[in-house]
C-alpha cells in the first residue's frame, strides 16, 4: 500500500477530496462508488465498489426500452448512451440512463 503525505480536511458539509494523485493511482473517475466501512478508534476506510460491466445490466435495460414511454426516456438516447459506452469501454449503470 502506497502512502500518501497529504492532510485533507472535511468541509462543513462532511465532504472530503480525494487528492488528485490518489485517484489516478486507483484509477477514481468521476461516479466511482464505495464501500465505506468504520474501524473502531482509527477512522474510516473506503473501498471501491467495482463497476459492473454493461452485458450485466441487460435485464434492466430491456425494461428501460420496453417502459421508455411511461418514463419519459427517449429510447434513441438509451441506444446512444450504450453505443458510447461501447466506445469507451468505461462507466457503469448509471453513466447509461
Amino acid at each position: 500500500m502506497k502512502k500518501f503525505a497529504k492532510i485533507i480536511q472535511m468541509d462543513i458539509r462532511g465532504q472530503i477530496v480525494i487528492p488528485k494523485e490518489v485517484r489516478q493511482e486507483l484509477n477514481i473517475e468521476e461516479g466511482t462508488g464505495f464501500y465505506m466501512y468504520v474501524i473502531e478508534n482509527e477512522g474510516i476506510l473506503l473501498k471501491i465498489i467495482p463497476q459492473k460491466e454493461l452485458h450485466e445490466h441487460t435485464h434492466i435495460i430491456k425494461k428501460i426500452e420496453i417502459n421508455a414511454d411511461k418514463i419519459n426516456v427517449k429510447k434513441e438516447n438509451i441506444a446512444e448512451s450504450i453505443n458510447k459506452y461501447k466506445k469507451n469501454g468505461k462507466g457503469n449503470f448509471q453513466n447509461i440512463t
